[in-house]
């Protein structure tokens, strides 16, 4: 009872500060994916990084609903909560496990991602000791990435290992592209090239995995040579892709277009309001001066919700169907918005970060440019101080 009563009074006295995530967008979007790459590939909707910041969990629920009956997450810690919530679709641990976490991963049902030895011996050995003779792994190759999976060279070794354990099935077999935003990289076409003679080899070696993936969002809306039978989108499903750029510039075209839209909505409400005179400084520092005459609206939120430092006195947002820019820096939980000549304003209105209203948009594109940075950033940052509310 104690704990109930404490819960009801800090939602209760929750700051005006929150994201409306739109399930039903996300569920539109997923679709859009689907159609896009035809029924025939199997569609692994990454909800990595407590879905891009969007809720994992009601996200994942939501995309299983649709259909997805694959999902990616980043490691064992990210399943766990999908798993207590009742998720039942294939997950994909994208980055592989740590040591003593391969029971846990069997009882789950979970799928890892594999590219090393000792990750073959000591699964097959828990997967030996819970009797389990058909564990499911992803092996990964490191086709040019420099991050994670098994190099070519090393490929004969660990082929060796897997074909010889006795309680592991192979399934699937993935890589990852380092630029597939990029149209003209030389990279891209060497990675395709090195992973179709690791199929090769492997499929001598009497290996054939059921699934095959290498597409990421950019390679599902411009490569679909390297669709195989699987994909892996993840900031497509919740509204963004990143632009496409060919000789160092930046291309578009219906053909690089993917009619997805923003599912996160970031709002607040005005806690202030003050009228200043001609040269006032304004915030930390005294970096913004009035020119003249203003009225300031103070908002309840700042660079800890994961409002980015970066968009002070450069970035805007939403109030009364109207821009109002951000004056003076941001600060850590507050932000000063310049409404001069908006008429009505009052404490208390709703304001919009990201978003769109009556034709006007700020959307996490626009702040990754001021902020020099990418919308996954700018996504992820959105910190756990504010609720997501979620709507169908």
């Amino acid at each position: 009872m104690v704990t109930t009563i404490l819960e009801r009074k800090i939602r209760h006295a929750t700051r005006p500060t929150w994201a409306e995530v739109s399930l039903g967008t996300l569920r539109r979007n997923f679709r859009t994916v689907q159609k896009h790459v035809s029924s025939e590939v199997t569609v692994c909707a990454v909800v990595k990084a407590d879905a891009y910041g969007h809720g994992a969990v009601e996200c994942a629920r939501a995309l299983e609903a649709e259909g997805a009956n694959w999902l990616g997450v980043t490691s064992l810690d990210e399943a766990i909560p999908l798993r207590e919530a009742g998720v039942q679709a294939h997950i994909l641990l994208m980055t592989g496990f740590w040591r003593g976490e391969e029971e846990e991963i069997i009882r789950l049902h979970l799928t890892p991602t594999i590219w090393e030895r000792w990750q073959v011996e000591s699964l097959d050995q828990a997967a030996a000791s819970l009797r389990v003779t058909n564990q499911p792994v992803h092996l990964k190759l490191d086709t040019g990435m420099g991050r994670l999976g098994v190099p070519v060279e090393d490929l004969p070794g660990i082929s060796s290992i897997l074909k010889a354990s006795s309680n592991l099935r192979f399934e699937g077999l993935s890589t990852h592209l380092a630029s597939s935003e990029v149209l003209d990289a030389p990279s891209v076409t060497e990675q395709l090239r090195i992973f179709a003679e690791a199929r090769k080899f492997l499929r001598a070696r009497g290996l054939q995995p059921v699934l095959v993936h290498v597409a990421n969002t950019g390679g599902v809306i411009s490569r679909r040579e390297s669709w195989n039978n699987m994909v892996r989108p993840g900031i497509a499903l919740f509204g963004y892709y990143l632009p496409f750029q060919r000789a160092g510039r930046e291309v578009g075209g219906s053909a690089l277009q993917l009619a997805v839209k923003p599912v996160l909505t970031w709002k607040t409400r005005i806690l202030s309001l003050r009228d200043t005179g001609p040269n006032q400084a304004l915030g930390y520092g005294g970096t913004y001066v009035t020119k003249a005459s203003a009225s300031i609206a103070v908002l309840p939120v700042g660079y800890a919700d994961g409002l980015n430092r970066q968009l002070s006195s450069r970035g805007k947002v939403i109030v009364r169907e109207h821009y109002a820019p951000i004056v003076g820096r941001i600060s850590m939980d507050l932000t000063l918005v310049d409404v001069t000549g908006i008429a009505g304003v009052t404490v208390g209105d709703e304001v919009v970060l990201l978003g769109s209203s009556d034709g006007l948009r700020v959307d996490a594109r626009e702040h990754a440019e001021i902020a020099g940075t990418i919308p996954y950033e700018i996504l992820c940052n959105i910190s756990k101080r504010v609720p997501r509310k979620y709507s169908n």
